[in-house]
Parts: C-alpha cells; sequence; structure tokens
C-alpha cells in the first residue's frame, strides 16, 4: 500500500514507526513503556495526545502508541499504521472487565476472538456477521512468552462494546452464558483492520474488575500487575519477524 506519512493524526514520518507496535490505549501508559522497557526511545508523535516512541527491546525495534478509546479511535490509528505506515503488527494491550466469576483480579487473558456490538462493520457490506478473530501466529506467541515468563494467561472470546456504561448491565453478563470471558471496547475493530489491510493483531488484556462479583481493582494495585502485560507484549514484539 502507499504510504501516505505523515497523517491528519500521526506526526510520525516514514521509517520512524517500526513494524510491530505496541499499542495501550492510555497515552501516559505510552510513556511509562518508553521509559521503563524500551532502550533510547525517541518521541515521534504527540499529536491529540496519541503519543507514539519507537525505541529497541533486546535489540529489536519496536514502537508503542496509545489507540484512546472506543472501536472509531483504535480503528483511525491502526488503519493507518497498517495502510500508510507499513506496520505488520500490532498488539494491543489494555484493561477488561471480565463476565465470569472465574477471572481472577489481575489476571491476564489473550483474546482469541472478538464478539461485539459495534457498527464499525457495517461499512464492508458484508452479507452477514464477521467473525473478528486474532492472527494465530501472534496469539500462540503470546501465550507461548508468558509461559516462558511463569505468567498465567488464558486465551478466550471478548465482548468489543460502544457502551461503557449500559443502561441494562444484565445483557453483558448474557455473554458469559456463551462462552465470552470479558468485556472491553477496542479489540474487535482492530482485529477487522488487520484483515482489512492484510496485516496480523491481537490483543492482550488485564482484568481490572469482574462484572459478576462486583470487584474493581484499586488503581495501586493495577499499576503492578500491568508490568506482565507489557513485558509479554515485548516479549512477543521480539518474536515478530
Amino acid at each position: 500500500m502507499k504510504r501516505l506519512t505523515p497523517t491528519q493524526h500521526n506526526l510520525a514520518k516514514d521509517g520512524e514507526i517500526a513494524d510491530v507496535v505496541i499499542m495501550p490505549g492510555d497515552p501516559k501508559r505510552v510513556e511509562y513503556i518508553a521509559e521503563n522497557f524500551l532502550h533510547q526511545a525517541v518521541l515521534v508523535n504527540d499529536l491529540r495526545m496519541a503519543y507514539a516512541y519507537t525505541g529497541t527491546y533486546n535489540g529489536k525495534k519496536v514502537s508503542v502508541m496509545a489507540h484512546g478509546m472506543g472501536a472509531p479511535s483504535i480503528a483511525i490509528y491502526a488503519h493507518e499504521l497498517f495502510a500508510f505506515y507499513g506496520v505488520k503488527n500490532i498488539i494491543r494491550i489494555g484493561t477488561a472487565g471480565a463476565l465470569s466469576k472465574a477471572m481472577k483480579l489481575g489476571s491476564l487473558m489473550a483474546a482469541s476472538g472478538a464478539c461485539y456490538n459495534t457498527g464499525y462493520a457495517s461499512q464492508f457490506g458484508l452479507d452477514g456477521i464477521f467473525s473478528a478473530v486474532a492472527s494465530f501466529p501472534l496469539l500462540r506467541n503470546i501465550v507461548e512468552a508468558a509461559g516462558v515468563h511463569g505468567i498465567d494467561c488464558v486465551s478466550g472470546l471478548v465482548l468489543s462494546s460502544d457502551i461503557y456504561y449500559p443502561y441494562d448491565t444484565q445483557k453483558e453478563l448474557r455473554w458469559a452464558e456463551f462462552g465470552v470471558l470479558a468485556v472491553e471496547m477496542e479489540t474487535a475493530a482492530l482485529y477487522l483492520e488487520a484483515v482489512r489491510t492484510g496485516k496480523s493483531a491481537a490483543a492482550l488484556l488485564t482484568v481490572t474488575g469482574n462484572l459478576a462479583t462486583g470487584e474493581y481493582m484499586a488503581a495501586e494495585r493495577s499499576n503492578q500487575v500491568y508490568d506482565n502485560m507489557i513485558l509479554v507484549a515485548l516479549e512477543t514484539a521480539n518474536m515478530c519477524v
């Protein structure tokens, strides 16, 4: 695909973004990763606070960039990275609310697929419902990287919802009856953009709340468990070719 950089949403120039990008939603988490995990990280975008840094991790060039909240936001940044910057792999890292009582706070899950209620897929005019699934090699590498470091990581379905504060909270819990483990907002749009552009994507999520039990992680504790998610994502990035 033709590279059209910089874009209206990303000031990085051609060649300043690595072919594998770690994407948290929170720009402050991007800064945290750049400062604590990457070597010689350089800020390549700060437009709209969608911070992007490029550095190295164990010798491999890696970028980390914020994607914001919701399907439209991640879709804009992911599409531009895939279509215009030549990015081959995007690993979303974020938080999720568990729908199953068996999912413990602080646990990690790799999203093998994303059910969704977003209308983002309607633009493609498909005669049916598209199954938004992870790129299997990337998903496999996430699970493998977690295992190597002794970090528990389950793989399963998430619900990508456009609604953060639902009017009927019981509707989301019904998804658990069909094996959906957690709810978040962005994974389906990311997977749609990956298949649309012929690239690879996977999502690694930390459970910070449980809708089934009403438990929620305190902010100071969640900061500790994010390091496991970041480590697994970066180790997975190192496995990308």
